[in-house]
């Protein structure tokens, strides 16, 4: 009986023994386990940083490449409407090729528009706005070539020198260069031109195109200019200013006369 209870004792002893030594094992298996879990987690958060950059410049990626996009649908819809301005220069050159080679007018592109300048000398006596019979005739002509481009709108300038005029049917160089355009604009209309498409303005002596203190820049200057007013319709953002300012597409209406802003009263009569 003795060596019995000894025996328990012992295997008990030794049962401990084991167990404690598993549960010491068991112990540094959890903590390697958490020390690995750590490193797990730092890593995760780590990557789901790196992750959140990644995204962050993915974004801005597509912004910038959306951007390129409209730059370059604008920068083609820029090209077109130079091609199609190019195509149509070479149209009105070619077609008053014949006008030109004989002196009775120009073809020029000035502040962005394409227009056709004819000296008052060959149209006007000096200071008179009645056209000459050769003036009439060569405006009559010019009309029946404008007559040909379709769907367009011309605006016709009257412009003197700096030579101040005075009189009571013209007290200044304004009311002289808007009498010249009026009368231009009678004569193209009684040659069939489309009275919804054309309009006047004066500039009198405020736009030259050349030096007024010679001869030769005072004749350049004394021009009545038919301008081909440009169609913006196929201009990049047209659209959207259309629909920010709550009207309709259309081609835009001829570009109005300017407004006066001082007269001659000098009372001497010039070329003009």
């Amino acid at each position: 009986m003795k060596k019995l209870s000894i025996a328990v004792i012992f295997l008990i002893s030794t049962t401990a023994c084991v167990s404690a030594g598993k549960y010491n094992d068991l112990e540094a298996q959890d903590s390697k386990h958490q020390e690995s879990l750590a490193a797990c987690e730092s890593q995760k958060a780590e990557l789901e940083k790196k992750l959140g950059i990644t995204s962050s410049q993915k974004t801005e990626l597509e912004g910038s490449v959306a951007n390129m996009k409209q730059a370059l649908s604008e920068l083609e819809a820029r090209k077109a409407e130079t091609e199609k301005r190019l195509a149509e220069f070479k149209e009105l050159t070619s077609k008053f090729k014949e006008l030109v080679d004989a002196g009775k007018l120009s073809i020029k592109v000035r502040n962005g528009r394409m227009m056709l300048a004819l000296s008052t000398d060959i149209l006007f006596a000096s200071g008179s706005a009645q056209l000459s019979s050769a003036g009439a005739a060569a405006i009559k002509e010019v009309t029946g070539l404008l007559k040909d481009l379709n769907n367009r709108n011309f605006q016709i300038e009257g412009h003197t020198d700096n030579v101040p005029i005075h009189t009571k049917q013209f007290p200044s160089n304004w009311e002289l260069a808007s009498a010249r355009a009026t009368s231009v604009l009678n004569t193209m209309l009684a040659s069939g031109l489309a009275p919804e498409h054309v309009s006047t303005a004066s500039y009198g002596k405020f736009d030259p195109v050349e030096d007024n203190t010679t001869d030769k820049g005072r004749s350049d200057n004394r021009r009545i200019a038919i301008v081909i007013v440009p169609d913006l319709s196929g201009l990049p953002g047209f659209d959207e200013l259309n629909r920010m300012s709550g009207s309709a597409a259309a081609t835009p209406a001829a570009t109005p006369a300017p407004t006066a802003t001082s007269e001659q009263t000098t009372p001497k009569t010039g070329a003009n």
